[in-house]
C-alpha cells in the first residue's frame, strides 16, 4: 500500500490490537504511530502496553513514532500529531485506536487522495457513513459540510488551513458562512454553541475546530453512501464516548467497490440535512439561549467570564 498511514493510540492495548491486525494487512509503505503520554503514574504500564505494538510490525516498511512523554490531552495531541505527520507527508490515512476499516478502506482512500489531490475545494475523505442505511445519492459518495473522521483521509494543503485556537476564525463571518450551509437556525445554533464553547477551552478535543475551520473556508467532506468503518470505543476507557450505543456498535463496514464517482462537486444538501436529523445535530432556538447562559455561568463561576 503506498499511502502513508497515521495510527493514534493511547491507553487501550485491545483495541489498538485490533485496529493494527487490519493494518497489518494491507501493509502500508510508511507507518506513523503517535501516542499522548500517561495522564498519571497508574496509565504509565498500559501506555508503554499499548505501544508495545510496535514490536509487531513484520512487514518491510518506515516506521516514525511520535510517543509523548507528557500528557498533552486529547485535543492537542491529536491535532499535534496530525500536524507532525502532514509535515512530513503530502497526504495520508488516518486512524484512530477504536476504528476498525474494512479493507475497501484503504483502496477507497487511495484513489479519492489520487483524484482530488489538486482540488483545493475538497478538505477530507471520510469512511464513516452516518445515515445508517440510507443513501445520499446513486454514486459511491457524496459531498458534504460535515466532516466525519472515524477513519479518514486528507492531504497536506487541507490541514494547513486548520485552527486549532479558532484565534483566525471571526465569528461574525463564520455564524454568516453557517446560513450558507444551513438554512434551519436549530442547526446553526448547534454550530455556534460549538464555536463558543471552543473559544472558551470548555471541551478538550480537536475535531469540532476541524469541521469549523472546513466550512469557514467553505470546503466539503467526501462521505461514503456505504459506511467503511466500525467504531468499538465505546465504554468507560474511552475519551469522549463512554455511553454505549449499541447502533453504531453494530455499524461495520462493507464492500464499496467499484467506485461509481459523482459527474460534479456540489453541496449535497439533502444528504447533509438526513445526517443532521439522524445525529441530532439541531438545537432549538429556546435550548440555545438556555445553554448559552448554563455554559456562560459556568466560566463565571471559574472566574473566566469573558464580558
Amino acid at each position: 500500500m503506498h499511502a502513508a498511514i497515521l495510527f493514534l493510540i493511547f491507553n487501550r492495548p485491545d483495541t489498538s490490537k485490533r485496529v493494527f491486525e487490519i493494518i497489518r494487512q494491507v501493509k502500508p509503505l510508511r507507518f506513523y504511530i503517535a501516542a499522548d503520554g500517561p495522564r498519571n503514574d497508574e496509565e504509565i504500564e498500559i501506555c508503554e502496553k499499548t505501544r508495545s505494538i510496535i514490536e509487531k510490525i513484520d512487514w518491510d516498511c518506515e516506521v516514525k513514532t511520535l510517543f509523548r512523554k507528557e500528557n498533552l490531552g486529547c485535543g492537542k495531541a491529536v491535532s499535534s500529531a496530525l500536524t507532525w505527520f502532514f509535515d512530513n507527508e503530502s497526504e495520508g490515512i488516518i486512524l484512530e485506536d477504536d476504528i476498525i476499516p474494512h479493507l475497501d478502506f484503504f483502496p477507497y482512500c487511495e484513489e479519492l487522495l489520487e483524484k482530488y489531490r489538486a482540488t483545493d475545494q475538497i478538505y477530507a475523505i471520510s469512511g464513516h457513513n452516518h445515515l445508517y442505511g440510507e443513501k445520499a445519492n446513486e454514486d459511491s459518495y457524496y459531498f458534504s459540510s460535515i466532516c466525519h473522521i472515524w477513519g479518514w483521509a486528507s492531504w497536506r494543503r487541507a490541514w494547513k488551513a486548520y485552527d486549532y485556537s479558532l484565534e483566525a476564525i471571526n465569528k461574525k463571518e463564520f455564524f454568516n458562512i453557517l446560513r450558507y450551509y444551513c438554512d434551519k437556525s436549530c442547526y446553526r445554533n448547534f454550530w455556534k454553541l460549538i464555536f463558543f464553547q471552543m473559544k472558551d477551552h470548555l471541551i478538550d478535543t480537536w475535531d469540532y475546530q476541524w469541521g469549523i475551520s472546513l466550512m469557514y473556508n467553505k470546503a466539503l467532506c467526501i462521505i461514503p453512501n456505504t459506511n467503511l468503518t466500525q467504531n468499538i470505543g465505546f465504554g468507560e476507557n474511552a475519551t469522549h464516548t463512554k455511553k454505549i450505543k449499541k447502533k453504531i456498535l453494530d455499524y461495520k463496514g462493507r464492500a464499496i467497490f467499484p467506485l461509481k464517482h459523482p459527474q460534479n462537486i456540489f453541496l449535497n444538501r439533502e444528504g447533509d440535512r438526513m445526517d443532521i436529523i439522524k445525529n441530532k445535530r439541531c438545537i432549538s432556538d429556546i435550548r440555545y439561549v438556555k445553554r448559552y447562559v448554563l455554559f456562560k455561568l459556568k466560566i463565571l463561576l471559574n472566574g473566566r467570564f469573558k464580558f
